[in-house]
């Protein structure tokens, strides 16, 4: 079968589906890759070149943007967060802030600590030393007692007495909340504040476990050093290790050096020392390397891996201005897969011979034709709008932008809004857009599903483009997705075409497909077009019987068995065949005429299975006016053969279907496949008009099955209430303030009262205040529906590695 993939170009080796060409033909070399002026393709390196020269520090020539894009900072955020040259609010976060940790609640612990210790001294605590007498030997001790009878009991004394001291200043430290403490009020000062506080602290405790160390100090050891040369003693059996001054001055510094561990991370010692050292570097000597990493533009992990030429090379091609985001992005990816299959040569071979274009997509596209989106596409990122702050907003979101990722689309995500909200402008475009970019990239296939004429990109920004009912569509859809089993065929067709019905069960009409589709595919070689289809559903006596007859043979004895059993239960009243063969009627038109068919010479039949093998860019547009039930059928065919091809266990890039509108769509098998998406490297994007256009069986299970939601402006209170269902509740603080009027005994205190009211005209009172936690929904139903401004929506996200972001309000404007 031509599924249009015959003549592509590039294809991995790997893959046992060629690639499509893009649907309008055009010149790869007129659509250049998007640097900071308009570069031309660069040629093929046949041979390597010689390692460039980068330009020199004094040479004032414009940068290119793509060395800025590269070396813009990317810090760490959380998810939702645009990461791209990101400045995380100033001021302590919320998430930074103690916990309501009082001097009582520090001390406390501390003095029962003292008081244990004390009475540990003295031998005064109850079942003291049964655990001792439990783990070592009888013959240590006298009879009755623990007195010890030689060294090892007396050295196992010392040993046990240490072990409870460490247990005492572990709880002492833990339910004190010290450690945080100690982190919150020195760990965040800057250096060398943080530095010499840890070091103060150091110094304190060295004090008390080597006090014979600092003249002027007279206080006993702390029970550190004793336990741990009883232990040795213990293990060793006697006391000729310490007869080595090497030895003794090695357990000495290690001790020394455990005591001072907890300071060190605490003061930042290390990373401290490194600056000065490379800040004194840099001031004695002027060649010296900066103390500053390497720019990302100039491939810093290819130097450190070794490949320099590749680097060189590459850093050349940047400040040449003949790399775009697209060819860094391709190249990271490709870099990152050459270091886990260990195959750097084999990566820098590629780069010498072609450079810039190393690995470009089958296409030849090395960009789209225009973006009307912020992309980062090496974070894999698009950003939708800005969080807006507020008191819901937590304080790390504050004025930051928006975006979302494959590792939350990895999760699916649900957007609701009506006519007019920006679902499709502010929403879908940019994602599919993104989508489009990184499968430049190799890194993902997107498929979207619209209507015809909805802004979802132009042609020349896809690989595929069916018009469904266009006669001048280049591309076909096959219904059977290059199925070569008909159970699985009867599977997604069955969900099509009745999945939507409560008439008709989902199996029994697989199994009446199947026993249909089998028996063909035994006599033709492929399975039927769908209006020779829809005449065997209908029990059309002819065309069973000659079906029937070219069955005769005895290799086809158990697809007669399917035959027969189906010509049985034609006509029952359990029989799903009239109800398959109505639905079947809405693509058997003469507008979808020349679609659909299999096995047909004049058209391109496109396989939805090519996404799992190839990253993809694929667009359909649904039927226009007049069709709108074919229209929702197609898209459910669209949904279930996705589902189906997404379990393919080779597939390494991301997948996504974008589904522009969803109404229709939505059945109970395909919210349970949905939740499977997210394990199986896929996702989908889902866009209703209404909650109203699912069936309200399956409101719950699909806002539960789908990770990231968002309610847009305009959203009814009916619909708003499913999303604050989804949301749940929250703990939040309140306070309610109490007037109570105060009635005086004493007479001057009531005649003071009685001017003071005369002069305010308000009587004396008193406040009372009452601060409580209350658990309160973080949107409501009426919030949603009233207090979500024009071009705002409320959204929710969740990655693929459990990360959260909660409802927040976003400007999709910003």
């Amino acid at each position: 079968m031509d599924d249009g993939t015959q003549d592509a170009r590039g294809t991995h080796p790997q893959h046992a589906h060629p690639v499509p060409r893009p649907a309008v033909a055009r010149d790869t070399a007129a659509a250049p890759p998007r640097p900071a002026r308009p570069p031309g393709v660069p040629g093929t390196y046949e041979h390597a070149p010689a390692r460039p020269q980068l330009p020199p520090q004094q040479d004032r020539a414009p940068r290119p943007a793509v060395a800025d894009w590269l070396d813009t900072p990317r810090p760490d955020a959380a998810p939702g967060i645009w990461r791209f040259g990101h400045r995380p609010p100033k001021g302590t976060p919320a998430s930074d802030r103690l916990h309501p940790i009082t001097v009582v609640g520090l001390l406390v612990p501390l003095v029962v600590a003292l008081l244990v210790w004390s009475l540990w001294r003295q031998g005064a605590l109850p079942y003291q030393w049964a655990p001792l007498k439990l783990f070592t030997p009888g013959d240590w001790w006298w009879g009755g007692t623990v007195s010890p009878k030689g060294m090892q009991g007396r050295e196992a004394i010392v040993v046990y007495d240490g072990v409870f001291f460490a247990v005492l200043v572990y709880a002492v430290g833990h339910l004190g909340s010290w450690p945080e403490v100690v982190r919150h009020f020195v760990g965040r000062r800057p250096q060398p504040a943080r530095a010499l506080l840890a070091a103060v602290g150091a110094l304190l405790t060295l004090s008390l476990v080597f006090p014979s160390a600092f003249p002027g100090v007279g206080w006993d050891p702390l029970p550190v050093v004793d336990p741990v040369f009883s232990l040795v003693v213990l293990v060793s059996g006697g006391y000729d290790l310490f007869a080595s001054q090497l030895f003794t001055d090695g357990l000495y510094t290690a001790i020394t050096l455990l005591v001072l561990w907890p300071f060190a991370r605490i003061g930042g010692w290390w990373p401290y020392a490194r600056e000065l050292a490379a800040r004194r570097r840099a001031a004695t000597d002027p060649t010296a390397p900066p103390a500053a990493e390497t720019p990302r533009s100039q491939w810093p992990e290819l130097r450190h891996a070794g490949q320099y030429e590749a680097a060189e090379l590459l850093t050349a091609e940047v400040a040449a201005g003949r790399m775009n985001d697209v060819d860094c992005a391709r190249v990271e990816r490709h870099w990152a897969e050459a270091r886990r299959e260990a195959r750097p040569a084999a990566f820098t071979d590629t780069v010498l011979r072609q450079g810039a274009a190393a690995w470009t997509h089958p296409s030849g596209a090395r960009d789209l034709p225009g973006r009307t989106a912020r992309h980062d596409l090496l974070e894999g990122q698009v950003r939708i709008g800005r969080w807006v702050p507020g008191e819901r907003t937590p304080r790390a979101y504050h004025g930051a932008g928006a975006a979302v990722d494959p590792q939350t689309l990895g999760t699916s995500l649900l957007l609701v809004g009506p006519p007019g909200s920006g679902k499709t402008r502010h929403v879908t475009e940019p994602v599919t857009e993104a989508l489009a970019l990184q499968a430049l990239t190799g890194r993902c296939a997107v498929v979207a599903v619209c209507a015809a004429g909805t802004r979802l990109g132009p042609d020349p920004a896809y690989d595929v483009v069916i018009r469904v009912g266009d006669p001048a569509s280049v591309h076909d859809l096959d219904p059977y997705a290059e199925a070569d089993d008909p159970d699985e065929a009867a599977a997604f067709l069955a969900e099509a075409l009745v999945g939507d019905l409560d008439t008709v069960g989902n199996q029994s009409a697989a199994t009446a497909l199947a026993q249909l589709l089998g028996p063909y595919r035994a006599v033709h070689g492929h399975f039927p077009s769908l209006p020779v289809l829809r005449e065997l559903l209908e029990g059309d006596p002819g065309a069973l019987a000659s079906l029937r007859a070219a069955l005769s043979a005895d290799e086809h004895a158990a697809m007669r068995r399917e035959l027969d059993a189906r010509m049985r239960q034609a006509g029952s009243a359990a029989d799903a065949g009239p109800a398959l063969a109505d639905r079947l009627a809405l693509l058997d038109r003469p507008v979808f005429a020349d679609f659909f068919g299999v096995g047909g010479t004049g058209s391109r039949p496109f396989s939805l299975r090519a996404v799992a093998h190839h990253p993809l860019r694929v667009r359909i547009d649904l039927p226009e006016r007049g069709h709108e039930e074919a229209s929702r059928l197609i898209t459910r065919l669209v949904l279930a053969q996705f589902h189906a091809v997404a379990r393919e266990a080779r597939r390494t890039h991301f997948a996504c279907l974008v589904l522009d509108d969803a109404t229709g769509a939505v059945t109970t098998e395909s919210v349970r496949r949905i939740q499977r998406l997210r394990s199986q490297n896929a996702g989908v994007v889902l866009a209703l008009r209404s909650i109203a256009d699912v069936p309200e069986a399956l409101h719950g299970p699909l806002f539960g099955a789908v990770g990231c939601r968002m309610a847009l402006s305009g959203v009814t209170t009916w619909d708003g209430s499913r999303f604050a269902h989804a949301w749940g509740t929250e703990w939040v603080e309140t306070k309610e303030v109490a007037k109570h009027t105060v009635f005086a005994d004493q007479p001057m205190t009531r005649a003071i009262h009685a001017l003071r009211k005369l002069v305010t005209g308000k009587a004396v009172t008193t406040d009372a205040v009452t601060t409580k936690q209350v658990e309160r929904e973080r949107w409501s139903a009426s919030e949603l529906a009233h207090e979500v401004p024009p071009g705002h929506a409320v959204l929710s996200l969740t990655s693929v590695r459990g990360e959260h972001a909660p409802p927040l309000l976003v400007d999709l404007r910003g």
